[in-house]
């Protein structure tokens, strides 16, 4: 049998669009993302349309009910260019109406006029790349903007959008408890919906992961910050319902929640990754990784680089690898209605996950514990 043949229906599906270019690098980043002075951005947007457009028959007929520009830093496209975009996503898809789109900006790309016309153009929800309100700190990791920068732009989205997120790091070179604290009670400061808190962590192909930078928080250290951040977080009123996610209630991001659910995604833009499912088969996807390759390839249609046909036995560790990010865990029927294999199929995996107390499930719900949740990595193992 191959993947996916039991699939009646399939996942909810969402858009993920990447602009790749930002101003600088940085040291921590291992995405897809490339320095320039100059973005193409007309022959760009031209590229992501005809992309769109050839991927049409592998989502036809299915609606699309939340869109993410990522990159890269987002923020460097004009309004009108993303508001060109969004014309060919409403033109060529059946976009739902009420569909929530997301923009990824960083701190000193952005001011008032261009989040109003992002706002105009349809983006409902901004991301922000604040990392940290600490000059030292954003110094230290290689961020381009200043704390002071990282406030206007929180207030800029505050005042602009309805939801928005902050995005910060922690365990950052030479950081201490206290300096975590002062940038969450400075980020709480402006309300946000929405919370990602992620520990800084040291990716091959970076220049962090080739050359460490030194003074890095010990292990206990940083187990120390995460602890009080779930605990501070909880507090003010944010749910934790993703490991390095934390939202106000009905302020959870869609595109990632479908991504964590194990939901279809095709993703448009230089190197963007794609997973759809068909009723027989689901498939991988992921397009050339250069922008200038990337456009030369859409317009002969030799954007596509890989494409993958998951197998039976990958799908457990697939599935798992998401859903079991989400500290409430998901409905036991989940899984069948997103593989299209019985939850039997990965019981070896679940029986020895039970037996180290790493998850807990009863017939509805299978959820990660506490120690399942800290030690993720070797729960997740044991599906692979």
């Amino acid at each position: 049998m191959r993947a996916g043949a039991g699939l009646t229906t399939p996942p909810p599906l969402t858009l993920y669009i990447h602009l790749p270019w930002c101003v600088r690098k940085c040291p921590y980043c291992d995405f897809n993302s490339h320095a320039t002075n100059g973005i193409p951005e007309a022959a760009y947007i031209d590229a992501l349309a005809r992309d769109l457009e050839l991927a049409l028959p592998e989502i036809w007929g299915r609606k699309i009910h939340a869109v993410f520009f990522g990159g890269g830093t987002p923020s460097l496209f004009s309004p009108e260019g993303i508001d060109r975009i969004l014309t060919a996503v409403r033109t060529l898809t059946q976009l739902e109406p009420l569909a929530e789109i997301t923009l990824e900006a960083n701190p000193g790309t952005v001011e008032a006029g261009r989040f109003r016309g992002y706002r105009e153009a349809g983006v409902t929800r901004v991301s922000l790349g604040i990392q940290s309100f600490d000059d030292d700190m954003l110094h230290r990791i290689g961020r381009i903007h200043g704390a002071a920068e990282a406030r206007q732009s929180a207030e800029l989205a505050a005042k602009t959008f309805d939801t928005f997120n902050l995005d910060l790091m922690y365990a950052l070179p030479g950081q201490t408890l206290d300096m975590l604290q002062a940038d969450i009670e400075t980020a709480l400061a402006f309300d946000p919906p929405h919370l990602s808190c992620y520990h800084l962590t040291l990716e091959p192909n970076t220049a962090f992961g080739h050359s460490p930078p030194p003074n890095l928080p010990d292990d206990d250290t940083a187990a120390a910050m995460q602890e009080w951040l779930e605990e501070r977080l909880g507090a003010a009123g944010y749910e934790h319902y993703e490991t390095s996610a934390f939202a106000k209630p009905r302020h959870r991001c869609r595109h990632n929640l479908n991504y964590w659910t194990f939901g279809d995604y095709l993703g448009i833009g230089a190197g963007a990754h794609s997973k759809l499912s068909f009723h027989d088969r689901i498939v991988r996807q992921m397009r050339v990784k250069h922008p200038a390759q990337y456009i030369q390839g859409v317009e002969r249609g030799g954007h596509i680089a890989e494409t993958r046909m998951l197998a039976p036995g990958e799908l457990p560790f697939e599935f798992m690898m998401n859903a079991l990010r989400l500290n409430e865990g998901f409905p036991s029927s989940l899984f069948a209605r997103h593989t299209g294999l019985p939850l039997t199929a990965c019981l070896a995996g679940l029986q020895k996950a039970e037996e180290k107390g790493l998850i807990e499930r009863d017939p509805d719900t299978l959820r990660p514990t506490d120690k399942g949740r800290r030690f993720l990595n070797e729960l997740l193992m044991l599906f692979l």
